[in-house]
């Protein structure tokens, strides 16, 4: 079957502006359908009517999906039993909605973290990230671009969890040791002593599998094939605390980095519906999930230049430290080697990298939120005695 011509044929053409030359009776193809002054002939440009159908199709799918999701959401609501904000349910709902969104999109991107991480390590290893992966996959194949998956998943699957349930508890909790209204004016350290609690928690339960993921990452071959086999070599040759002597530069980094996270989206979020016309609760799932997401693109974009340098130096230390060394040592060796330069190194990458996840991370959770029938975050109202004196 011939492939339909998106341009006009020299009849069409003919019909077109017979007009013009009206001694000349040239008419190889029937006569355009005239019922309006500028319609197309749907016969005549067969490629146009078969996107118009693509198109028709596809916002048929699009509604059906639509429809599904409702559905599920609805059923999903009546098998939880209604949540009320604040309770029980409430936290378990925000702990999966933190697992889902923090160890999906961290494994997600787990090819970037490779190259990000032996960079760091190594700044000569590669010239460039494309390099990178492709003299990754011809030595190892695809697999070999995602070393470290599986640690990655199980470490910031407990990491999210803690994260984002510790930080719904926490904020309440200290909101209402505050009150109401000193809660509301003083609302930006409320977010950062939340985030900051709730990340103290969330990094104990991530430090082992990172502990692996960077081992894995930047030896070659690596260490380990395996997440739990991986453990068990860094226990027996240094014990329990070699799975943790890389905590207190994860709290150097992840601690800062989840108080810019949080406190900045939870600001951005409020400046967003600040400018719009209407207040939050009166837009719908698509337009609050649709700010969660672009908040939570710069939020991640100074998550990143703020946790940086103590990034890079996790991942020296889970590297280079040697067996006995102290902390203070260990850093100190590491600085004087790298250079304050060396601190920054990947960063264009993390960027992009941290961006991305952290607008995802908000996007998925959100959406959580919102299929569980509970609203999104941000964009606090002032307490009801404020609304009432503006």
């Amino acid at each position: 079957m011939a492939m339909p011509s998106l341009f006009p044929s020299k009849g069409i053409l003919w019909d077109v502006f017979s007009s013009q030359a009206p001694y000349d009776k040239y008419h190889s193809n029937p006569p355009m359908n005239r019922d309006l002054p500028y319609s197309l002939d749907q016969r005549r440009f067969s490629a146009w009517s078969a996107a118009d159908d693509m198109k028709t199709k596809a916002g048929a799918l699009s509604d059906e999906a639509q429809r599904e999701i409702s559905r599920a959401s609805a059923a999903a609501q009546a098998k939880a039993g209604g949540i009320e904000l604040y309770s029980l349910k409430y936290y378990s709902a925000c702990t999966f909605g933190g697992l889902i969104a923090c160890g999906l999109t961290h494994t997600a991107v787990t090819p970037l973290d490779l190259v990000k991480c032996r960079r760091q390590v190594d700044p000569k290893m590669y010239n460039g990230n494309f390099e990178a992966w492709r003299k990754i996959s011809r030595a190892e194949g695809l697999r070999g671009v995602f070393t470290g998956w599986a640690p990655t998943f199980f470490g910031y699957s407990a990491q999210g969890a803690f994260k984002y349930g510790g930080y719904e508890f926490f904020k309440k909790f200290y909101s209402d040791l505050a009150g109401e209204e000193a809660a509301y004016r003083y609302k930006t350290w409320l977010y950062l002593t939340a985030s900051a609690s709730a990340e103290l928690i969330a990094d104990v339960a991530l430090c082992p599998f990172e502990a692996v993921k960077v081992r894995m990452q930047t030896t070659i071959p690596p260490f380990a094939s395996k997440t739990f086999s991986g453990i068990s070599t860094i226990t027996g040759k240094e014990g329990t605390a070699g799975l943790y002597k890389g905590l207190y530069p994860l709290w150097g980094r992840q601690i800062p980095y989840t108080m810019m996270k949080f406190a900045s989206f939870e600001t951005v979020v409020e400046a967003i519906y600040g400018y719009m016309p209407k207040k939050k609760s009166e837009y719908g799932k698509g337009v609050q999930t649709g700010v969660s997401f672009a908040a939570g693109y710069l939020a991640g974009i100074l998550c990143a230049i703020v946790s940086h340098p103590a990034d890079v130096m996790v991942s020296k230390l889970n590297a280079n430290r040697q067996p006995g060394e102290a902390f203070g040592p260990a850093t100190g060796r590491i600085y004087r080697d790298i250079g304050f330069m060396g601190l920054w190194n990947g960063l264009i990458l993390r960027i992009f990298m941290i961006g991305t996840l952290t607008s995802l991370q908000w996007g998925i959770y959100d959406s959580f939120k919102v299929f569980m029938g509970l609203p999104t975050t941000g964009g606090a109202a002032p307490p009801p005695k404020q609304t009432a004196d503006l």
